[in-house]
């Protein structure tokens, strides 16, 4: 773009900011070291586990939803960054600490962590305009929290990149009678152990990575689960996990589900994902809008076309995340090098909405535009194409897709395989424990 070095704000310090920042600071000869803000006061983002739910001791909310005994649904050999791999003598599925363990390893030696700001609060983010009403950066304003008074910061910047998760304020659905239950009502955001529900009968809502699990967490421990969910049944719960439609009804201590039975639950456990937001932005002022699926209109699914200088990094789901947001910086970084020119503002829209309708008359959702599930592959290497870097490898796709495999055909073995990579385009499966898959009933 521009012959000067830019600034470039980052917006959140977990995965995504990181590798946004790693990436800044290696091209040195266009852009200033960046300046990462993070609200909370460790690096990392939703890889930090606290006991704490709710607020913390000065009130800010806890943003972690992260719980004690989590490990990946994903093989750290498709985990990793493509620059900066896993300890090999490590399992392929991680527990959190690894995954944190990991990521401050990268802040470290990509020498990060002197440019995160800790408990900055980005309150707002505004366009600036030139003497001929031509885009002139950002005006990014923070408040800065330390040892309990408040600092109000304004800064200029060239560039935004909003990397801020979509793991923090849980969804609600629209339950009917949901506000009546009168047992304990949570959503898994707010969930850490077992323990506490050991001789209750709880019931999950939501059959996605985090009810699954926890079905699994509690079934040794709760007198009765019950997995409530509208898609096909999951193989290789415990047996005595109930898996039954999705709810119709809640009238205070009686569940109502969709098959006309009912159960009077001492716990109801809201599994059922997050929502969005961006209270730093005025959407409809940069030519956006919220959505169904989040906030669009985007190209690339993390462009404003409007305001080709604000970039939201990892907004997509079901893929394998650290790859994703490896692509989506560097073709970012692209765009502001001036190695990868963009079409109008007008096409941008174009574009994004014609992906959209495409998306719609095949029958997807609207809620789940974002969930690229395969297409994350061709997306991942259209990026590589535009902005010219070179593609994931190969391996990453054929793991990603073998695990995803054995987790449908069992959730409560699929963990125990590791994976080792032999090459870009070359791995194998190593079964941990000694068994053969065939005799577990877990082959693919």
């Amino acid at each position: 773009m521009a012959s000067k070095k830019l600034r470039v704000a980052v917006i959140g310090a977990g995965a995504a900011g990181l590798c946004a920042a790693r990436h800044i600071l290696t091209y040195c000869d266009t852009f200033h070291p960046p300046v990462v803000y993070e609200a909370s006061d460790r690096l990392g983002g939703t890889w930090v586990y606290t006991e704490q739910t709710g607020e913390d001791a000065e009130g800010w909310p806890i943003h972690s939803s992260m719980y004690h005994n989590l490990r990946t649904n994903l093989p750290k050999e498709v985990m990793a960054f493509p620059d900066f791999p896993f300890d090999p003598s490590l399992p392929s599925f991680l527990h959190h600490s690894d995954m944190l363990a990991y990521l401050e390893s990268y802040a470290e030696q990509s020498g990060i962590q002197d440019h995160v700001r800790f408990r900055w609060q980005v309150d707002d983010v505004m366009p600036l305009l030139g003497e001929q009403g031509t885009a002139s950066g950002w005006d990014l304003k923070s408040t800065v929290r330390r040892s309990g008074s408040t600092q109000h910061v304004s800064e200029h910047f060239d560039a935004i990149m909003v990397c801020t998760g979509h793991y923090a304020i849980p969804f609600i659905p629209p339950i009917p009678g949901l506000d009546s239950f009168q047992g304990c009502l949570l959503h898994s955001h707010s969930y850490r152990h077992p323990e506490p529900f050991a001789g209750l009968t709880v019931v999950l809502v939501g059959a996605g990575a985090s009810g699954v699990d926890l079905a699994l967490q509690l079934s040794p421990v709760a007198a009765r689960v019950v997995l409530s969910h509208q898609g096909s049944p999951v193989c290789g719960l415990p047996k005595d996990v109930l898996q039954v439609p999705r709810i119709l009804k809640v009238a205070k201590e009686t569940v109502v589900f969709g098959d006309g039975s009912a159960l009077q639950p001492d716990v109801l456990i809201l599994c059922t994902g997050y929502q969005y937001r961006f209270p730093f932005l005025a959407l409809a002022q940069l030519g956006l809008q919220e959505t169904d699926y989040g906030v669009g209109p985007l190209y690339r699914h993390l462009l404003a076309p409007r305001h080709p200088s604000l970039f939201f990094i990892g907004l997509c789901q079901q893929i394998c995340p650290f790859p994703h947001f490896h692509c989506q910086v560097l073709f970012a970084l692209a765009v502001l090098r001036g190695h990868c020119l963009l079409p109008s503002a007008a096409e941008m829209e174009a574009d994004a909405q014609g992906q959209l309708d495409r998306y719609l008359r095949e029958g997807g959702l609207p809620k789940h535009f974002l969930r690229l599930k395969a297409q994350q592959w061709s997306y991942a290497e259209e990026l590589a194409q535009l902005a010219g870097f070179p593609p994931l490898p190969p391996a990453v796709r054929e793991i990603y897709e073998a695990t995803r495999a054995r987790r449908l055909h069992n959730v409560g073995t699929y963990r125990d395989l590791k994976y080792r990579l032999l090459g870009p385009d070359a791995w194998e499966e190593v079964w941990d424990s000694g068994r053969d898959p065939e005799e577990d009933g877990s082959a693919e």
